[in-house]
C-alpha cells in the first residue's frame, strides 16, 4: 500500500517504517501536501498532523485515496464532506493523551498561580524582588471544567489531589463518575458565575465555537483564570483581550489559539501577538500532547488505523 506521511520528524519516520514494513512509505517533514501532490498522486493512505490542511482540492487529486488518518484527536483540518463524497474514510487517535494534556493543563495553571514564568525571567536578569509576584493557592478554589471526556476526567482527578472544589459542564453527563470523583455537574452559566478557574476540554464544533465570548466573560468572577488546552476556536480572542484589559480575567494559560497559522506566519499585525506577549498570559505552541510517551501512542495507533484498513476492518473512524 502507498502511504504518504506529512509533518513527520526523522524519529517518527524510523518508528513508522519499522511498523509498516512491506508498505510503500513516502515521508515529508513539512506540511506542503499540495506542493507535493505529483509525488503522492497514487497514495492510498494519507497520514497527516494538525497543521496539514486536507482540502477538497487535495482530495480530488488523489484518485486512489482510501483513508486519511490524522495523528491527533481533532480532525477539523480535514474536509470531511469532500472525503464523504469520495467514499474516503477518516480516522483519528482518540485517546492518546488524556493524562498528558491534563498534566499540561496543570503545568499552565501552576505557572500562572505561582508566577513561575515571571520569577524565572527576573532571576535570569539577577533581579530578586518578589513583592509584586504574589500568587494564589489552588486548594479550596473552585475549578470549572468544561468537557468531561477522557481529558476532562483526568483533569478532575488531578484537581482533587490539590484539594480543589470542582464543578463541570457537559452536554453528556457521566453521573457515575460524578459520584465517584466527587464533582458536580452544573449549567454553563452557573459554572461561569462560580468558578475561580475555568479549564476547557471540549471539542471544537459549531456549538462550541467562541463559547467563551464577551457575554460569557460578563458572567464570570472578577479575577478568573482561564486555561485552554483544547481548541483555540472555543475562545473569542478579541473578547479575551478585553477581559484581560479590564481585569475580569486575571491570567490565561493557552496551549491553543484560534487562527494559529497567523503566529506560524509571523504576522506581527495579528491580535494574537498582542495576546501572547502579555505577562499574565502563558502560551505554549500546541504542545500539550508533546511527550515521548504520548507521541509513541499516537504513532502506534496511527499504524493500527492503517493496518486495520488492509484487513478491511477499519477502526477509529470519525464519520
Amino acid at each position: 500500500m502507498f502511504i504518504a506521511h506529512f509533518s513527520v520528524k526523522p524519529r517518527e519516520q524510523i518508528f513508522l517504517s519499522d511498523l509498516l514494513v512491506g508498505h510503500n512509505n513516502s515521508f515529508f517533514e513539512d506540511n506542503q501536501i499540495l506542493e507535493n501532490i505529483e509525488k503522492i498522486k497514487d497514495a492510498e493512505v494519507l497520514s497527516v498532523f494538525i497543521y496539514d490542511q486536507v482540502t477538497a482540492e487535495i482530495i480530488n487529486q488523489l484518485p486512489n485515496l482510501k483513508l486519511v488518518t490524522t495523528r491527533s484527536t481533532g480532525f477539523d483540518h480535514i474536509d470531511l464532506e469532500a472525503c464523504k463524497q469520495k467514499n474516503i474514510l477518516v480516522s483519528n487517535v482518540p485517546t492518546y493523551g488524556e493524562n498528558t494534556v491534563a498534566e499540561h493543563t496543570f503545568a499552565l495553571l501552576l505557572a500562572l498561580s505561582k508566577n513561575i514564568y515571571r520569577q524565572v525571567s527576573r532571576t535570569r536578569s539577577c533581579v530578586f524582588e518578589y513583592q509584586d509576584l504574589l500568587g494564589f493557592d489552588l486548594a479550596k478554589k473552585t475549578l470549572g471544567i468544561i468537557g468531561t471526556g477522557h481529558i476532562g476526567m483526568h483533569a478532575i482527578k488531578i484537581a482533587k489531589g490539590f484539594g480543589m472544589e470542582i464543578i463541570a459542564f457537559d452536554v453528556v453527563k457521566n453521573k457515575f463518575l460524578e459520584e465517584v470523583f466527587g464533582f458536580k455537574y452544573v449549567s454553563k452559566e452557573e459554572l461561569f458565575a462560580k468558578s475561580d478557574i475555568i479549564s476547557l476540554h471540549a471539542p471544537y464544533n459549531k456549538h462550541t465555537h467562541h463559547m467563551l465570548n464577551k457575554e460569557a466573560f460578563s458572567l464570570m468572577n472578577n479575577g478568573v483564570t482561564i486555561i485552554n488546552t483544547s481548541r483555540g476556536g472555543l475562545i473569542n480572542t478579541e473578547d479575551l483581550i478585553q477581559a484581560l484589559d479590564s481585569g475580569k480575567v486575571r491570567g490565561a494559560g493557552l496551549d491553543v489559539l484560534e487562527n494559529e497559522q497567523e503566529l506560524l506566519d509571523c504576522d506581527s499585525n495579528s491580535n494574537l501577538f498582542a495576546l501572547v506577549s502579555r505577562d499574565n498570559v502563558i502560551f505554549t505552541p500546541h504542545t500539550a500532547f508533546y511527550t515521548l510517551d504520548a507521541e509513541n501512542r499516537i504513532l502506534e495507533t496511527t499504524v493500527e488505523n492503517i493496518l486495520a484498513l488492509t484487513k478491511q476492518a477499519p477502526i477509529n473512524i470519525v464519520f
